[in-house]
């Protein structure tokens, strides 16, 4: 059985830069542009960012940034798997690891986007709680984009 962490790190890392262009590659192939919101190196870097990384006997493997919204909440951004980790459950050890540190800060809810392309991602989504919502933030109507949030107990 593959040794399987989760941490927080640095995400300007050779591997996990190589993550983030196969990651970019991937949403470009599904959505247009105007219709891709990802985030850049440098706003993973900000303060209010914690970004996690998911490594398979040692090699990245996949990671996801918890970005705090300032009002309460936070949303996730540039979660992915490599398709070599696929079928470990990183994907679902990320979203459980993320949803752990938003308790601890006492956030009271996760929201996110994600496409309407992508069926294994919205399954996990929809399997640990998240429900359909209203763009939120700066975000606009897409018709490409599915808005979810979870609601998290704040006893810590």
């Amino acid at each position: 059985m593959p040794d399987v962490t989760i941490a927080e790190e640095p995400p300007r890392q050779p591997e996990i830069l190589r993550l983030l262009e196969m990651s970019d590659a991937y949403a470009a192939s599904l959505y247009p542009a105007e219709s891709n919101h990802l985030v850049d190196v440098s706003t993973l870097e900000r303060p209010s960012v914690c970004f996690f990384v998911a490594r398979v006997d040692g090699a990245v493997a996949g990671c996801c940034a918890l970005v705090e919204a300032g009002d309460g909440t936070a949303e996730i951004k540039r979660m992915f798997v490599d398709p070599k980790a696929r079928g470990l459950k990183v994907g679902k050890r990320l979203l459980q690891t993320v949803e752990r540190h938003g308790e601890s800060l006492r956030l009271t809810a996760i929201r996110l986007e994600t496409g309407i392309h992508q069926p294994e991602a919205i399954g996990l989504y929809r399997s640990a709680g998240y429900v359909e919502r209203p763009p939120f933030g700066s975000y606009k109507p897409d018709p490409l984009s599915l808005f979810m949030e979870k609601a998290l107990s704040t006893r810590v």
